[in-house]
């Protein structure tokens, strides 16, 4: 088993949980009190810690699993763990800054309540740029095979490592959209980068025309990948300009031959980033659902 999975289910056997939020707040949280006291501040808040805060077992199962840095005094965590439901996922620490960091935060909640809200049976799954796997996951126990997929090898790691933290059967695999996806799929779920990035940040990054080109490419290769009858979920972000939808006219050209609701989840989130000049003119940024069903 996974180094992580193992520290995960003994986290779990601790009583712990946690609902992660936006950065901003993580930010202004830490602002207070920037050592850890305990085991949600290590394994939450990602705060540094004295040597010897943790159980001894937790300690060494962050040892060995090599999630812990030295910062002078202190050690720090570089996993974080958060609470979907039932699930317990594990996922990078904050800040997350670096290039392959997997994020994990209210997008991914509102993500799950998206698919909690419109999938009953689930079939053969994928989900396409799955970071820590949790949408996948919670599809697990109502689908026949759940494929965990993403460009980035340490998502794949994470997703895998949550399977077994939460003993669900589940295949991660590296992939580019559905390159490396096996076999028939009935649903393809993805909850994809959506925002400018200048540092270009793999969960982050949308690429295109203000970050929707991933998002539209998915729904492409989905559409042309599932059987008739077979289903997309998307759950991504547009740039809103005067008033109208910047993905949408892309997304509409893919639905010809399908049935399709598409529907605004919520109207502004990500609003500092229309202080940056990418997004001059933009209104605000909202979020998106597009269900899809071939014909």
């Amino acid at each position: 088993m996974d180094p992580l999975a193992i520290l995960g289910r003994a986290l779990r056997d601790e009583g712990y949980s946690f609902v992660t939020p936006t950065p901003a707040t993580h930010r202004r949280v830490l602002a207070r009190n920037a050592e850890a006291r305990g085991v949600r501040d290590v394994f939450g808040w990602s705060k540094p810690f004295k040597p010897g805060l943790l159980p001894r077992r937790i300690e060494a199962l962050l040892d060995a699993a090599k999630a812990v840095r030295r910062e002078g005094p202190l050690l720090r965590s570089t996993v974080r763990f958060s609470s979907l439901g039932p699930l317990l996922c594990a996922h990078s620490a904050y800040p997350t800054e670096e290039p392959d960091a997997v994020f994990f935060g209210p997008d991914t909640y509102r993500f799950a309540a998206l698919l909690e809200a419109r999938v009953q049976r689930a079939g053969n799954v994928a989900d396409v740029g799955c970071g820590s796997g949790a949408g996948g996951l919670l599809l697990a126990p109502r689908a026949l095979s759940v494929q965990l997929l993403d460009i980035n090898p340490v998502a794949v790691r994470f997703a895998r490592a949550n399977a077994e933290l939460n003993g669900l059967p589940a295949r991660a695999a590296e992939s580019d959209v559905l390159s490396g996806a096996e076999g028939m799929l009935d649903l393809i779920v993805a909850n994809p980068p959506y925002l400018v990035d200048p540092l270009e940040r793999v969960y982050r990054d949308g690429g295109g025309n203000l970050g929707t080109a991933l998002s539209v490419r998915i729904a492409a290769e989905s559409l042309n990948r599932l059987p008739p009858g077979g289903r997309l979920l998307l759950y991504t972000a547009t740039p809103v300009i005067d008033g109208q939808h910047v993905i949408r006219p892309a997304l509409e050209r893919l639905l010809t031959h399908t049935r399709w609701d598409y529907r605004e989840l919520d109207p502004d989130v990500f609003g500092e980033e229309l202080e940056r000049s990418e997004y001059a003119g933009v209104d605000r940024i909202a979020v998106i659902a597009l269900d899809a069903t071939r014909l």
